[in-house]
């Protein structure tokens, strides 16, 4: 479960709820089943014209994304497999570590090196190897683009349903009490599009787009550790070239872990 999401449309919600109350306005206003139907179905046939039918089909799968954590290696973690490949390839050469790859359960990490190990040339192996996170950013992309494209027309439709309220609104002018809770009812279509648009369709992308960022991140760090083995780099020199993709607590205890162990040994 991703918390920060759940987190975020919570305060969000009560931030529209206690602001309703502290303003005067009754929560149950909001209970407005023509202002609903015309945002969020409305905004679901906006975005099923907008989209072809394949990426439509991945909105379930995008909202999982959204909402739980998905399994991604992060960079911490694989600097130390590659120093540990790296001391293997140079002292038992790149066929030693074909029993090792067997264990990796990131199939990207794992067809990366089996390049390797078959003997293709780095620069193959950083063109097949790109080719794929180049079109996993476009996958990804579209997915957020969605979102994007939702967070836009739930305003405006938004702004139509209110136009619609009104029609009814003026539509009987002779009680002036029942048209003023007529006015009112009609911007609530209002409230709901800019609310989901600006409060859910839009930050929706963005996790989308920081997620994604995130795995390509980790996997352009693989290419990189990958083509390092290739090329014969000592393992402390790839640590440190990895480690330049870590914040900088984080690499000043990747870097210092030996050091810290050396001091420990001569103590001991």
């Amino acid at each position: 479960m991703d918390k920060s999401t759940i987190i975020g449309i919570i305060f969000g919600i009560i931030a529209i709820g206690l602001g309703m109350v502290l303003k005067g306005v009754s929560p149950i206003a909001l209970v407005n089943p023509a202002a609903l139907l015309i945002i969020f179905l409305g905004t679901a046939g906006a975005v099923t014209i907008a989209f072809p039918t394949s990426e439509i089909k991945r909105i379930p799968q995008l909202f999982k994304i959204i909402f739980t954590n998905q399994p991604v290696t992060e960079v911490k973690d694989i600097i130390p497999v590659f120093v540990e490949w790296a001391t293997v390839a140079r002292s038992e050469g790149l066929l030693a570590l074909e029993t090792k790859i067997e264990k990796i359960d990131d199939t990207f990490l794992k067809n990366g090196m089996k390049l390797v190990i078959d003997g293709q040339s780095g620069e193959f192996i950083r063109d097949v190897m790109t080719e794929e996170v180049d079109a996993m950013e476009e996958r990804h992309a579209a997915g957020a683009l969605i979102f994007t494209q939702a967070g836009t027309y739930a305003p405006t439709l938004g702004v139509l349903g209110a136009v619609v309220g009104l029609i009814a609104a003026l539509g009987n002018m002779n009680d002036t009490e029942a048209l003023g809770h007529a006015i009112a009812a009609a911007f609530v279509a209002t409230l709901f599009g800019i609310f989901s648009g600006y409060v859910l369709w839009h930050p929706f992308a963005n996790k989308l787009k920081r997620k994604s960022y995130i795995e390509v991140k980790s996997k352009m760090v693989m290419i990189e550790g990958i083509l390092s083995i290739q090329d014969g780099q000592a393992p402390l020199m790839i640590k440190e070239k990895l480690a330049m993709y870590v914040p900088i607590n984080e690499r000043a205890i990747i870097l210092g872990k030996d050091e810290v162990s050396g001091e420990e040994k001569e103590e001991g």
